[in-house]
């Protein structure tokens, strides 16, 4: 008999994480980073739902923190195991991770100073983790291509399909020998979009027993991609107009991408005012030099461009930040400008001291492009709440804030609907298993998919265990 415990992103967005009993041993699927109040955060983050002891071999799905964040804490904690990904993803790790340790110290050191002067009623903070732990991690993170077939266990193999989520993101296709019977579990991680810029359309694996299947936007469509450009070109005209800043937080991995490549677009159609455009973050710096190293995982569209020696990322008026006093710099200076600045929840980084700068000015506008979980900053943003707090202090939101949702990258109601209804075309679909998504949007997927006389769906809480 095989076991999944769901122990994370289960009726809840953040902190991917799953365990796979089989009678080999047991896989761990992700070991994300649990994002939402910060007291509940820190104590969710440091206190695993998994044992060390009991984790065999992890695999990772993709390099976003919700997937990947916790693996030093894993390390931490006594974890020795191999962990295997896709190599885009390896790469992309190794950035992201050591970004990750040195936003917690530098955060934790700078709340901490202001605890100590007694200007904030915050917590004293500590790191969950240092570059020691990040070191120890990538040494045991192993890198395979997509379709290769590779043992894990006796009896367990793992392959990798792209899941067109972000570079290197993968599918992750479990075959367990399970006393004589062969089961294919199939688990989504975070599922892409058709016909997105960059990166290739999800693929589609064959005979899944069991699909572990992500909701993020189960209760949704988003807006076509041209609506995505010509909704951007009208903030970056109005705060213009205004005189105003445009304030994006934005993950470092895929979504700065992303946008930049929109940017791009609307330059090159003459759509673009002139207007200086800050990537402010060193870790998308990074990240795009390792999207350079990955180009045969590209769209065809994106191919043609770099064929031509055209660079998807760049354009006239775009400035790259990297040093805090730049950053600094960019705050202070007057005039309108577009900042694109990590992280994408709006918890960490530099964008938290831009969003700082510019929540009580009406002239200004922060555009969110990607989902922001319950409790953390970017939420109340979303919310458009009148007070929002930074760094321990309240502050009156007078900004105006925007949604682009055709900006995401993960799949909405009707691709994975497609997804599960291909799935099931494609083998003996026993259990549709759905996860990575808060309760309402999940119960809205569940609803479509029984529906359609999809067998045994269900939704677990955390801790929950699917015996098949």
């Amino acid at each position: 008999m095989i076991e999944i415990e769901f122990l994370g992103a289960a009726q809840g967005v953040t902190g991917s994480m799953h365990l796979v009993r089989t009678p080999h041993g047991n896989v761990l699927l992700d070991c994300g980073l649990f994002q939402g109040r910060r007291k509940e955060s820190v104590e969710r983050n440091r206190n695993l739902r998994v044992d060390p002891a009991e984790v065999h071999v992890a695999v990772l799905s993709h390099a976003h923190i919700d997937h990947s964040g916790s693996l030093p804490v894993l390390f931490k904690l006594g974890y020795r195991g191999a962990i295997y990904t896709t190599e885009a993803t390896r790469d992309l790790s190794e950035a992201m991770l050591a970004d990750a340790a040195a936003i917690q110290m530098h955060d934790a050191e700078w709340i901490n100073a202001k605890v100590a002067r007694g200007v904030t009623n915050m917590e004293p903070v500590e790191a969950l983790y240092d570059q020691s732990h990040v070191d120890g991690v990538m040494a045991q993170m192993v890198g395979i291509p997509y379709h290769q077939k590779q043992p894990l266990l006796p009896g367990v193999t793992v392959t990798f399909y792209d899941a067109g989520h972000v570079l290197g993101s993968a599918l992750v296709v479990l075959d367990i020998d399970d006393e004589g019977d062969m089961k294919r579990v199939l688990f989504s991680g975070d599922l892409g979009r058709h016909a997105m810029p960059i990166l290739r359309d999800p693929e589609h694996p064959h005979g899944a027993n069991v699909l572990i299947l992500e909701g993020t936007y189960g209760d949704r469509l988003h807006p076509p991609r041209a609506q995505m450009e010509d909704d951007l070109a009208e903030i970056v005209a109005g705060a213009v107009r205004r005189g105003g800043k445009v304030v994006i937080p934005s993950f470092a991995l895929e979504r700065a991408q992303e946008v930049l490549y929109t940017l791009r677009r609307l330059h090159d159609a003459g759509r673009l005012p002139e207007i200086p455009v800050y990537l402010d973050s060193p870790l998308a710096l990074k990240v795009t030099d390792v999207f350079r190293k990955h180009v045969g995982i590209y769209d065809e569209e994106t191919r043609d461009m770099l064929a031509n020696h055209q660079s998807p990322f760049n354009f006239p008026g775009l400035r790259y930040v990297e040093s805090v006093r730049e950053s600094m710099e960019v705050d202070a200076q007057p005039g309108p400008c577009v900042i694109i600045a990590a992280s994408g929840m709006c918890e960490f980084g530099r964008v938290v001291h831009h969003l700082k700068a510019i929540v009580e000015d009406p002239a200004s506008e922060v555009v969110i492009v990607g989902f922001m979980a319950q409790h953390t900053l970017g939420r109340r943003l979303v919310e458009r709440r009148p007070k929002v707090r930074i760094h321990g202090v309240d502050w009156t939101r007078s900004c105006r804030v925007s949604v682009l949702e055709g900006f995401s990258a993960h799949a909405d109601q009707q691709d994975l609907v497609n997804f599960a209804e291909e799935t099931r075309k494609r083998g003996a679909l026993r259990h549709v298993v759905l996860v990575h998504g808060e309760v309402p949007q999940l119960r809205a997927l569940e609803q479509q998919l029984t529906e359609r006389h999809f067998p045994s769906v269900s939704v677990p809480a955390e801790g929950d265990i699917l015996s098949f």
